[in-house]
C-alpha cells in the first residue's frame, strides 16, 4: 500500500508549540496535507499520553486512529483516515570523555523513539520518570547518555526504534558542530548496532548525507518536526509497504526503493542552520568564507555558529557531486502556503494566502498531490496564475534561496517584482 508518513511532530505540551497541536486538529490537517500516518509526538509527557490513550483506538498492528467522537471535518468536508504511530523526541544533555582527546565534552543530543504499543510506552515512561521530570516539557530534557537511553528502551522492547533527530543541527544532534560526535558509534557505543536510521533535518538533504561512506548502511528519513499545524508535512516519507508499525520499520530498515519510495525535503538552503554565521551580527558565511575568517565573527570577535553544510564538508569522505544510484530518491519542495505567499508578495499567514490555500485544497484534493502529482493544466484551471506558475517553478527547481544560518530560516525567491506583476490577473475596467 502506498502512503505518506510524517513521524516527528510536537504536541501543545512542548515549548514554543501552538496550542492548536491537539490530536483532533492533527488528524484532519494530515488529511488535507495528503499524509496517512502521523507520529503522535511527545508520548513521554503524562498529560499528552493520557490524551493519546483517551482519544485514540487501535487500528492496524502498531497503529492507532482517532475515535469517531473526536473527529472534525477536513477542508474537503470529509472525515480523515489518519493513522498515528507512537513517537517521542528526547533531549539528552550530558558530559562524556572524548575517546580522541581524553577531554570531557558536553553533548546535547536529540533522539526520536518509536514504540509499537501502549504497554511499551508505559514502561519507557516509568523508567525515564526515575531519571528526570517528564512533566516539564513535551520533549523532556534528561541528563542521560544517548547510549544509556538506547539500552533502556531496547531492554524494554527490542522492537522500539531509536533514530537520531535532525542529525546535523549544530546545537542538538548526533553530528552537531557545537555538541555532537563524529560518528554514530562514538555516540551510541555498544548500542550503535541497533541504530538503523537518522533523520536528515531541514538543513540537510540525502545527497549531503551520502557524502559520508560511514552512513552507507544507515537509512535516511525526513519528517516535519513541526510545532504548528501549518508546518505538518514540510518533510515526509513515501512508503509502499504494509500499513503497520512493523511494515514501516522494515521499509525504513531495508532501504528498498520498492518499499521506501522517496522522501520529500526542504531545499536544505531554506533550513535554519544551512550556512555558518552570527544572527545577532547579521553575518552569514559559506564554509569557504568561514575558513578565511578562522571561524571568528568579524563584527564581535566570537566564534561563529558552524552550520550543516560546513559540518558535512568536515566529516565527508566523498565529493560534493557523489551520487549513490542505489539510495532512496528524494524530492525538494517548498510548502504550498510559502509558494502562495511568495507568489502574492505577502506573508504566509496573511488572509489572502489562507483563502487561496483553502481554495486549492477544496478543489484539488490535498497539498502534496498539488505539489507533486496534479497536472499543470488542472492547477491553472483553479489557481491564481501567479500561484500556478510558482508551483511549476518549484517543481523544476527554479528558485533562489538566501541560505539560512544560526537559527534564521533561508529566504525564498521564486519571482522578481516585475515577473509577479506581469502574472497578476487583470482587473476588469467596469
Amino acid at each position: 500500500m502506498k502512503f505518506i508518513a510524517d513521524l516527528h511532530i510536537h504536541s501543545k505540551y512542548s515549548r514554543a508549540t501552538s496550542k492548536d497541536m491537539i490530536l483532533e486538529e492533527i488528524d484532519r490537517w494530515a488529511d488535507d496535507k495528503g499524509i496517512l500516518v502521523m507520529g503522535t509526538g511527545d508520548f513521554t509527557h503524562p498529560q499528552w499520553f493520557n490524551e493519546i490513550k483517551e482519544k485514540l483506538e487501535p487500528a492496524e498492528a502498531g497503529l492507532f486512529k482517532l475515535k469517531t467522537q473526536y473527529k472534525k471535518k477536513t477542508l474537503k468536508d470529509t472525515l480523515s483516515e489518519t493513522r498515528f504511530l507512537l513517537t517521542s523526541e528526547i533531549s539528552s544533555i550530558y558530559s562524556k570523555l572524548s575517546a580522541k582527546t581524553g577531554e570531557k565534552k558536553t553533548h546535547r543530543i536529540h533522539n526520536l523513539v518509536f514504540a509499537p504499543d501502549i504497554k511499551t510506552v508505559e514502561s519507557i515512561n516509568s523508567q525515564l520518570s526515575l531519571i528526570g521530570n517528564l512533566k516539564s516539557d513535551g520533549r523532556p530534557i534528561l541528563g542521560l547518555d544517548a547510549e544509556k537511553l538506547a539500552k533502556i528502551v531496547f531492554d524494554i522492547n527490542p522492537d522500539v526504534a531509536v533514530i537520531p533527530a535532525h542529525a546535523w543541527t549544530p546545537w542538538f544532534s548526533v553530528f552537531g558542530s557545537m555538541s555532537g560526535f563524529d560518528s554514530i558509534e562514538e555516540c551510541f557505543g555498544e548500542q550503535a548496532k541497533h541504530i538503523f536510521a537518522i533523520e536528515t533535518g531541514l538543513s540537510s538533504d540525502p545527497a549531503m548525507n551520502r557524502r559520508l561512506s560511514k552512513l552507507d548502511n544507515i537509512s535516511l528519513i525526513s519528517n516535519s518536526d513541526c510545532h504548528s499545524l501549518q508546518k505538518i508535512g514540510r518533510e515526509v516519507n513515501i512508503f509502499d509497504t504494509e500499513l503497520s508499525y512493523q511494515g514501516i520499520i522494515e521499509a525504513i530498515k531495508s532501504r528498498d526503493p520498492k518499499k521506501f519510495l522517496a522522501t520529500i525535503e526542504f531545499f536544505p538552503e531554506e533550513g535554519k542552520y544551512h550556512y555558518d554565521g552570527h544572527r545577532n551580527c547579521e553575518i552569514v558565511f559559506s564554509p569557504e568564507e568561514t575558513k578565511k575568517h578562522k571561524n571568528i565573527c568579524p563584527k564581535c570577535g566570537k566564534k561563529l555558529t558552524v552550520g550543516v553544510m560546513n559540518r558535512v564538508d568536515e566529516l565527508a569522505d566523498r565529493s560534493v557531486d557523489y551520487q549513490d544510484k542505489n539510495s532512496v530518491p528524494f524530492h525538494s519542495l517548498i510548502p504550498l502556503s510559502e509558494i502562495i505567499a511568495e507568489s502574492f508578495g505577502v506573508g504566509p499567514s496573511s488572509k489572502k494566502v489562507v483563502e487561496e490555500y483553502q481554495n486549492l485544497i477544496k478543489k484539488l484534493g490535498n497539498e502534496l498531490d498539488i505539489l507533486l502529482e496534479i497536472s499543470e493544466e488542472k492547477i491553472k484551471s483553479v489557481a491564481d496564475p501567479r500561484v500556478a506558475e510558482g508551483i511549476k517553478r518549484v517543481r523544476n527547481g527554479k528558485v533562489k534561496i538566501r541560505p539560512g544560518y544560526d537559527g534564521e530560516y533561508g529566504e525564498i525567491s521564486i519571482f522578481s517584482d516585475n515577473e509577479r506583476k506581469k502574472l497578476e490577473p487583470q482587473k476588469p475596467l467596469f
